[in-house]
């Protein structure tokens, strides 16, 4: 019981504070790849010059730092290495971006000529559904690199970044293989990495088909078809919600389910996402473990199923944060040191964004980075709110869902203006078959050409608790008011991070009555000391500054409670300005003229 836990713990016991130092070469590094997307070449090479100049100035300020100010001097040595890095991102998004700016194609796709094409395919295709439409869809996007290009008779031979928009055909293309095809090229919108958008209007050549794509993605795929196959004699909801939360094929996925999990805030359990990622390395981890292998051992192994799910459901961005991180977390564990969340999550921004400088404009990235930072910073503490009566995993099931929505809900109000009012109990309530989801259904995936009656019965425990997710997103979704109307564009946005900030103290004070009681006594006492020591202030003044009338009327005021100040302008003295009265027995002392 944690209340057992919390009693063994002394109270005086040091909290171990969030380690912050990557925090700022994270940012720079972020900041720096979103100005690589918007900014000229020209710009972006004096920004990589600014911050390399300014990296060298703080290193020769750290090395002239004396050796007591070791504290200022590892501050100035971080921000120097954060700047290189960001100016690293910067490079990388000036050659990219040059492409859409002085490329070859810039002028093509500014005049929106045709060409022909040959393409290798770099990533998974997705569906491009207009809203209300139902049934398979018709046209689809695929990120894609040039290999020669094709242009008013002229052969162009360079390596820029293409998306591909295609209709029948463009579904089944596979991220390394390289395709021939037909289109018009477009400009691509304003903080687009890309140089173009290519509107193919023929299906990808035959004569580079499935069988020029590697081999990993070509098996990759033969698999995912056969779990949806395997998946088909389930109800219709988990026939195609599973697929989804394990292989991330959403194909067989109903109309109907997708609509009811987006008005809950289900959205994220419909593909594969980081959580589901770490499930399965996190398991790994633990067999290998189980088995008394060594440290080393244990980590390649995890590192390497990690690995061949990433490779099985695609390298989404989510997917990819997910991966690196917990690579970086196995690395840290393999040499013995004890994980640190949010350095981890850090390291793992940098790492992606240096790699791929276009995923700080992408907001699936940015989705997952905050909903994982949530979970990291806020979960814990909402966890030591919890009465202490309350079981760990009793606080976890409404700290962690809470937390993520708490950062993800102002952005998610950008993509989506409304807000979900059941999306905390219905994600409360499928949290926990999430799970079983993930592990038994990742484990049917090698049965299924292996020992198929094995991932049958595999299929038919996961495709259950994957019912219960659907069935959670539609009882929940046909509430009364489940969707509620939000403003749009950034007001809408300032306001969802109002909302959050209200919701958050507000659960501090529900959880904590006695600590809100001990907060609003301890305001009161300072504010009255505060009074207080105004008050002798204002005392204290006729000493300062003499006797005068003006001040023996202010320190009158004082002594009866309150200040009395004059409102009439004719130019006499109001009355507790004149001269008092001699006492008796005391000669009155004369004033000059308009004297006080």
């Amino acid at each position: 019981m944690r209340g057992q836990e919390q009693a063994a713990t002394p109270a005086d016991a040091p909290q171990r504070r969030t380690d912050v130092r990557l925090g700022l070469p994270a940012l720079l590094v972020w900041g720096a790849a979103v100005a690589g997307v918007w900014l000229s070449p020209v710009l972006l090479a004096v920004l990589c010059g600014l911050l390399l100049v300014s990296a060298v100035f703080l290193l020769g300020r750290a090395a002239r730092a004396s050796s007591l100010l070791a504290r200022r001097r590892s501050f100035l040595t971080t921000t120097a290495v954060a700047l290189m890095l960001a100016a690293a991102a910067a490079a990388h998004s000036a050659v990219a971006s040059s492409q859409s700016h002085d490329g070859p194609l810039a002028e093509g796709a500014a005049a929106g000529k045709s060409v022909v094409a040959v393409l290798e395919i770099t990533g998974s295709p997705r569906a491009l559904t207009l809203p209300g439409q139902a049934g398979m869809p018709e046209r689809w996007s695929a990120a894609a690199r040039t290999v020669e290009v094709t242009v008013s008779g002229n052969v162009i031979r360079t390596r820029a970044e293409l998306v591909v928009m295609g209709g029948r055909g463009w579904d089944n293309v596979l991220p390394g293989q390289t395709v021939r095809t037909a289109g018009k090229l477009k400009p691509p919108d304003a903080g687009q990495q890309e140089a173009a958008i290519l509107s193919a209007s023929t299906a990808p050549g035959a004569d580079a088909g499935a069988d020029a794509a590697p081999a990993g993605q070509a098996m990759a795929r033969e698999l995912r078809g056969r779990y949806v196959a395997a998946a088909s004699f389930l109800a219709s909801d988990p026939r195609g919600l599973l697929p989804g939360m394990v292989t991330g094929d959403t194909s067989a996925l109903d109309e109907g389910l997708h609509a009811a999990m987006k008005t809950v805030g289900l959205t994220h359990l419909t593909a594969v996402s980081g959580a589901n990622c770490s499930l399965v390395l996190g398991a790994l981890l633990v067999a290998a473990r189980s088995l008394r292998l060594p440290r080393l051992p244990a980590a390649g192994l995890a590192l390497t199923g990690l690995g061949m799910f990433v490779v099985l459901v695609g390298a989404d961005a989510s997917v990819l944060r997910a991966a690196l991180m917990g690579s970086t977390a196995i690395a840290s564990l393999a040499g013995g040191r004890a994980g640190r969340g949010l350095s981890f999550l850090c390291l793992a921004v940098m790492g992606l964004l240096l790699i791929d400088p276009g995923l700080a404009t992408s907001f699936g990235f940015l989705l997952s980075v905050l909903a994982t930072l949530g979970i990291i910073v806020l979960g814990p503490r909402m966890m030591e709110w919890t009465p202490a009566l309350v079981p760990r995993w009793a606080a976890a099931a409404w700290a962690v869902p809470l937390s993520a929505q708490l950062l993800c809900g102002p952005v998610i109000v950008l993509l989506q203006p409304q807000f979900s009012t059941y999306s905390l109990l219905a994600n409360i309530v499928a949290a926990p078959l999430v799970a079983p989801v993930t592990l038994l259904g990742t484990a049917a995936v090698p049965l299924v050409s292996w020992v198929p009656w094995l991932a049958t019965a595999l299929i038919a425990v996961a495709g259950t608790f994957s019912a219960g997710v659907a069935g959670t997103a539609r009882t929940a979704a046909g509430l009364p008011g489940a969707a509620l109307p939000w403003p749009e564009g950034p007001f809408g946005s300032l306001t969802m991070v109002l909302l959050s900030l209200l919701t958050l103290g507000g659960v501090w004070a529900a959880a904590s009555p006695r600590r809100l009681v001990r907060r609003v006594f301890a305001l009161h006492a300072r504010t009255v000391s505060l009074l207080d020591l105004l008050d002798r202030n204002l005392q204290a003044l006729p000493k300062r500054h003499g006797r005068g009338g003006a001040v023996r009327g202010l320190e009158r005021g004082v002594r009866h409670g309150r200040l009395r100040y004059c409102t009439k302008t004719s130019g006499r003295n109001p009355p507790w300005l004149l001269p008092k009265p001699p006492e008796p027995g005391r000669r009155r002392r004369m004033l000059p003229p308009g004297g006080t």
